[in-house]
């Protein structure tokens, strides 16, 4: 039945649709009802607990075919990928490294790049995973293991997705949804001085702007 859904934190447009039955999640990202939501998000991955989103009850297409001949349906999905990028700690990418990555109930033998990225298409239906570095090459990081949160990266306007870029990015070792404070501002200070900006320590819309293109989302 149609209605609306508060988004939950952890929870994207692909994992919503799934939820209710979709095959495309691009039947709920591009619905009308959804223009408001869409513009103040952009990126069908990244909301915020509380929005709201407009599921419509699903399209049911009825075709008439003869039933004396064979017949080919294509079914129209929308594929999910994530992407990730390992650097090490002089933010060099820890490239053409084996690893593991376990999302929900499956597992893929996956490797990096020559910049260090991963690009997997994944199920609409995961939240929680870990990445595990094997590659015997790699001495200071084999059998690292690195959680893997899809879906949990709030919108960079937020200041938990700032901290949570921060964090990713090396500048930020607070805990995630505390008060903004003198390390967050020297992380911002970090972060701006290192991509020359104006050095205030205050993460405006300049600077959001700036952790959102060198962040990638």
């Amino acid at each position: 039945m149609a209605g609306m859904h508060t988004v939950a934190q952890g929870e994207y447009i692909a994992y919503i649709a799934a939820q209710y039955g979709f095959v495309s999640w691009e039947d709920i990202w591009n619905h009308p009802l959804n223009a408001n939501l869409k513009s103040q998000r952009q990126n069908p991955n990244v909301l915020f607990p509380g929005d709201q989103v407009y599921v419509p009850d699903p399209q049911v297409q009825n075709i008439a075919k003869p039933t004396d001949q064979t017949h080919n349906f294509k079914l129209k999905t929308s594929t999910l990928k994530l992407h990730l990028v390992l650097e090490d700690m002089y933010e060099k990418p820890i490239a053409n490294a084996k690893c593991i990555l376990s999302l929900g109930a499956s597992t893929y033998n996956v490797t990096t790049d020559g910049s260090g990225a991963i690009n997997q298409e994944i199920p609409p239906n995961v939240q929680n995973g870990v990445l595990i570095i094997q590659d015997d090459s790699q001495t200071a990081y084999g059998n690292v293991q690195i959680p893997i949160l899809v879906g949990s990266l709030d919108p960079v306007d937020q200041l938990t997705g700032q901290q949570a870029r921060l964090q990713n990015l090396g500048y930020f070792f607070g805990i995630i949804g505390s008060a903004a404070d003198d390390e967050f501002e020297s992380a911002v200070e970090e972060f701006q001085c290192d991509n020359y900006l104006t050095v205030d320590g205050i993460c405006g819309p300049v600077t959001q702007a700036k952790l959102k293109k060198v962040y990638g989302c």
